[in-house]
């Protein structure tokens, strides 16, 4: 079986793979303070009736990829291989500095390569809100990148003296009547509207329209707000992007 693992600035996403099918998916928090042996103890309470095969890590934390990668080659006794714009990425990136391409964003495109017609803009909702875009010939020719829900919802409360720390939840109105209705609404369908207007600007300049992707926890929240709805919702596409990586490399190896 196959182990996928994105390692985002909040949590840690692990996929379990037995050929094409996800047969267990697991969140943790991206704790930089557990020691390798916490993080060996969870790997090995989560897939102890699993044999894994193989690994690919997706990684935007540099300070977890030697403990986890330690951690996987000590419980599962392979070797693991880290997604980077150096190995192939099955999609051609054309950006000027390739090490600035995150992981899991290169994990998206490549997934959306491959499950969707181009051009594909897919919008991940994480830590931050990004866009990835593939154009027409099936390049990855770059995105956008603004700050996620959560991290707009953290920093109205740590840098105003009034506001109150709400979490995500749908906006009931536009106009709010009280703090946290009002903060909801800038915040949910504020982004709602940016990304509307986002996915206008990027067709405009590739010239055509193209398949909207959604993954991300908040995709629910906005979607609802959208003048023009997602073409498609998928939680995994990251992890199936990350297995689609894996099998290539392994192929290129043979």
């Amino acid at each position: 079986m196959l182990l996928t693992a994105d390692i985002g600035n909040t949590n840690i996403t692990l996929g379990l793979f037995d050929e094409s099918a996800l047969v267990e998916e697991f969140r943790l928090a991206s704790d930089k303070d557990l020691s390798l042996e916490e993080y060996e103890v969870l790997l090995k309470s989560l897939f102890a009736q699993f044999k894994i095969d193989g690994c690919i890590i997706s990684s935007v934390v540099e300070e977890l990829n030697n403990k986890f990668k330690s951690a996987v080659k000590n419980v599962f006794k392979v070797e693991p291989l880290f997604l980077s714009a150096k190995i192939n990425t099955g999609v051609k990136i054309k950006m000027p500095n390739l090490d600035e391409v995150g992981a899991d964003r290169i994990a998206n495109a490549a997934g959306a390569y491959i499950l969707y017609k181009h051009p594909v803009i897919v919008i991940d909702f994480g830590t931050a809100t990004t866009f990835d875009i593939v154009d027409g010939n099936g390049d990855f020719i770059g995105g956008v990148i603004a700050p996620g829900i959560n991290l707009q919802l953290k920093t109205l409360n740590k840098f105003t003296s009034k506001l109150p720390r709400i979490d995500a939840a749908s906006s009931p109105s536009a106009i709010g009547n009280n703090t946290v209705d009002a903060i909801l609404s800038g915040v949910i369908r504020g982004c709602a509207c940016m990304i509307d207007g986002l996915i206008e600007q990027c067709e405009h300049e590739l010239g055509e329209k193209a398949v909207i992707v959604a993954t991300g926890g908040y995709s629910a929240y906005i979607s609802q707000y959208m003048k023009r709805p997602f073409d498609f919702i998928n939680p995994t596409l990251t992890l199936e992007g990350l297995r689609h990586l894996y099998n290539i490399n392994q192929l290129a190896k043979v």
